[in-house]
């Protein structure tokens, strides 16, 4: 399931998703625009999607794409948060990891504060 990430009308990045439930109810929800916040090196944002933990992990890699069921949000990960213990990646609490981001992370770093983000599915 290709999809495309587009933040702040700037940085577009492309992204495979899981064949996972929680990532098809994502996909299947698609567009989805929202206004994110940076949290360390996160970006989350709320949505509508419902969906319960499904294999869910509290560390995680750059590049990751996951859903954080308590908030209902969609997180991009790409550095340490302000919860991370050394060098790794840690999400606020338990969330559920739905794809893969493909493109280079880089360009996140320099996004502080409030996003703007558009999910959608990779017209083919």
């Amino acid at each position: 399931m290709e999809i495309k990430i587009i933040l702040n009308n700037d940085i577009e990045l492309q992204a495979e998703l899981y064949e996972t439930e929680t990532a098809r109810k994502v996909f299947d929800s698609l567009p989805i625009k929202g206004r994110g916040s940076t949290w360390g090196e996160e970006i989350y944002f709320s949505t509508d999607i419902v969906a319960p933990e499904e294999n869910a992990v509290e560390v995680v890699d750059a590049g990751d794409v996951a859903y954080w069921p308590p908030m209902q949000a969609i997180c991009f990960f790409y550095g340490p948060t302000p919860a991370s213990q050394g060098d790794e990646i840690r999400a606020a609490g338990p969330v559920n990891v739905i794809g893969k981001i493909k493109n280079d992370i880089t360009p996140l770093k320099k996004l502080q504060g409030n996003v703007e983000v558009l999910m959608d599915k990779i017209k083919i």
